[in-house]
């Protein structure tokens, strides 16, 4: 299992979750990882954010059938607006959280000093218990149907957990 990397300041912790467009896989895994955060009594000392690796969403809400799957779940995804990562986010935060390959890569080209950033970029299921080696995107549902939606949940939900029980050996 993967370590988390240490925080670059003691008792604190900032996390951000990147896809490409910002309105379905990380606002999703910012929603579900924020509150199992709070939920284990840990987000005095824990942030999270999430971003897009593109900007067309912008200031928009997350996609309706992220919404809706979340809200099916008992959490609220009323507040997100999509925003775009920055390359200064990789100094900002103790963890990045790429959600496939392709977003891993492209934040690896964002990152002024990929020296300082290897450590802290990371794909969001390097923490998931059921990934192995040939399994580590998390799928993007956008161009299909209500189950991509509800897979993910699954997926985010599992590794948020996970991610939660590691977090708090850091912060604690």
């Amino acid at each position: 299992m993967t370590d988390l990397p240490p925080p670059r300041n003691p008792g604190s912790y900032s996390i951000a979750v990147v896809c490409l467009g910002n309105i379905c896989r990380s606002p999703m895994a910012h929603v579900v990882l924020s509150a199992a955060i709070a939920d284990a009594g840990l987000d005095d000392r824990v942030e999270v954010v999430s971003a897009g690796t593109g900007d067309w969403h912008v200031g928009g809400p997350m996609d309706r059938r992220a919404a809706a799957v979340l809200t099916s779940h008992g959490y609220d995804a009323t507040r997100h607006r999509a925003q775009q990562f920055q390359p200064s986010w990789h100094d900002e935060h103790d963890l990045v959280l790429a959600m496939d390959a392709q977003n891993h890569a492209d934040l690896r080209e964002l990152a002024t000093d990929l020296a300082g950033t290897e450590e802290r970029l990371r794909l969001f299921r390097d923490f998931d218990p059921l990934a192995d080696d040939g399994d580590r995107d998390v799928p993007d549902p956008y161009y299909g149907g209500d189950e991509g939606f509800d897979h993910v949940m699954s997926i985010v939900r599992r590794t948020s957990d996970a991610l939660v029980d590691r977090l708090a050996r850091v912060v604690n």
